[in-house]
């Protein structure tokens, strides 16, 4: 497989920390890998982190303008060959949803024509709530694919299901996801 870009947009979630394994087994992988990151997720996992496994800046705000003239939201949305958000919380599943283009990644995501792959991670009643699920559903309507949440331990101490996919899970989906581009 050639090399593809892909856009690691990272919820606010305590699994953004499998994020950073994500990100350089994409590297790894050959990809080039753009992170960008929530403010809620720069409290889990320094930015730092990701751009020495990426090997590229990581965008943390729609205003981190680092090249030229041109917006580097609408850089980065214009040469995405896939969006992969991973973890998406149950606030950035809704923003997507909405259309709400209030930060970097979801300024990006609505500027963008790349194939949107979401891994929810959240609370098992964030996600089995009925409006989580109407977003859910509306983004799979745009096309939207959704891998996980997988079922198991979560952070919050219950059991059941709001487990973030494991890397190489999301990892094997986004090269499925870029193969059938």
């Amino acid at each position: 497989m050639s090399k593809k870009n892909i856009l690691l947009c990272v919820g606010g979630s305590i699994a953004c920390y499998k994020a950073a394994d994500i990100a350089s087994r994409l590297t790894q992988s050959g990809h080039n890998v753009s992170v960008l990151m929530t403010a809620a997720a720069t409290e889990f996992v320094s930015p730092l982190t990701f751009q020495t496994l990426s090997r590229n800046p990581v965008t943390t705000g729609i205003f981190d303008e680092k090249e030229s003239w041109h917006p580097s939201h609408i850089a980065l949305a214009d040469s995405a060959d896939l969006l992969l958000v991973a973890p998406a919380t149950a606030n950035l599943i809704a923003k997507l949803a909405c259309g709400i283009a209030d930060d970097a990644i979801t300024s990006i995501a609505l500027a963008s024509l790349a194939p949107l792959l979401i891994a929810p991670a959240m609370n098992g009643k964030m996600w089995l709530h009925p409006a989580t699920q109407e977003n859910v559903t509306r983004l799979k309507t745009r096309g939207a694919k959704f891998i996980g949440p997988a079922e198991g331990l979560l952070a919050c101490g219950y059991e059941g299901i709001g487990r973030l996919w494991e890397p190489q899970f999301i990892c094997d989906a986004a090269a499925a996801a870029l193969a059938d581009e």
